[in-house]
């Protein structure tokens, strides 16, 4: 049996909000597969039970808690985007930053041609490169 690591985002309501963003954002998103919750379960009928959704061939798992808690995302655990182009991650820093916040606006730090970190309005971190 090989072992497979798969970063699992868990959201509090806001997993389907996430999922059209990112789908939305992302030109090679493909939206593997999705389950909601029905009538009378944990969470509102509709809300992700489990989905996978596949960025740049790396799955990404997201649903929506059935368990209120107090905490949420943090900076110190990204997604790491390598981009085509200067107009890609202009654009994902615009898109994915729309409603969060920038911990490094675009620019050139040294270690790459272009580099930015967002968080989106959902307080998943990304950081935006351009080797």
């Amino acid at each position: 049996m090989t072992l497979r690591m798969t970063p699992f985002l868990m959201f509090q309501g806001q997993a389907t909000a996430a999922l059209d963003l990112y789908c939305a954002l992302f030109p090679d998103a493909v939206l593997d597969e999705v389950e909601r919750y029905g009538a009378g379960q944990a969470r509102p009928e509709g809300s992700v039970r489990r989905a996978r959704l596949t960025i740049g061939g790396q799955a990404l798992m997201i649903f929506d808690s059935d368990i209120d808690h107090p905490f949420g995302f943090t900076p110190a655990i990204s997604l790491f985007i390598d981009c085509d182009s200067e107009a890609q991650l202009r654009a994902l820093a615009e898109g994915l930053g729309e409603g969060g916040g920038v911990l490094m606006p675009v620019g050139d730090y040294g270690f790459s041609r272009l580099f930015a970190w967002v968080a989106d309005r959902f307080g998943v971190s990304w950081q935006l490169n351009l080797p």
